[in-house]
């Protein structure tokens, strides 16, 4: 399905867009955002956050927050993902991301290709955030507050390199974390952190 296709489907009902980032980290929270685009006030330029520069990122970031109906940001944590794993908490972080709208989103879709159990009807939509207005607006604040977030991560924790690989598992960050040893940023769940950990036991 097209944008537009939504677009059209759902004109006149409260739609909202979700998506999150931070599935395959080694480190920090997995982040999810929710907007309700306001459609007498477009936004030029969205698409999927991964393929926009930082800098546009940055700029749309604010004129989503200026301009979007509602939005909102949610979060799971690092002791959440150990718990329930990071699928659950991808659909956790959503889940609280659609919970805080207000208004009340009437329909709901999300990126990827399943949704999390909400109070109201909803679809995944497979490559939304390039396809689909509101998700790219999501996955824009979503990616903007993770990166933030892991940015001023940095500075309380130097030496990993947080603000650079934002806790992806670049060779210089197993590195660094070899080094430096596991804290309480890491997903003990995930392999390279359980095996470090493992050999240093």
């Amino acid at each position: 399905m097209t944008e537009m296709h939504y677009e059209c489907e759902y004109q006149g009902k409260w739609l909202a867009g979700v998506d999150e980032v931070g599935r395959g980290p080694l480190a920090g929270p997995v982040v999810a955002a929710a907007v309700i685009l306001d459609v007498s006030r477009p936004i030029a330029g969205l698409a999927d956050s991964k393929k926009l520069s930082e800098k546009k990122r940055e700029r749309l970031f604010d004129e989503i927050i200026e301009k979007a109906t509602a939005w909102s940001i949610a979060r799971a944590s690092v002791e959440e993902i150990d718990r329930i794993n990071i699928l659950h908490a991808s659909m956790l972080a959503m889940k609280r991301a659609v919970e805080s709208l207000g208004p009340v989103p009437e329909y709901v879709l999300v990126d990827g290709n399943r949704c999390p159990e909400l109070s109201m009807p909803s679809d995944s939509v497979i490559k939304g955030d390039s396809r689909v207005a509101c998700i790219s607006a999501a996955s824009i604040l979503a990616k903007v507050s993770r990166d933030r977030e892991m940015i001023e991560l940095d500075g309380k924790f130097p030496g990993y390199g947080l603000a650079k690989h934002k806790g992806y598992p670049t060779k210089a960050h197993l590195e660094a974390l070899k080094q430096l040893g596991v804290n309480n940023l890491y997903r003990r769940s995930f392999r390279p952190v359980s095996k470090l950990l493992s050999l240093n036991s």
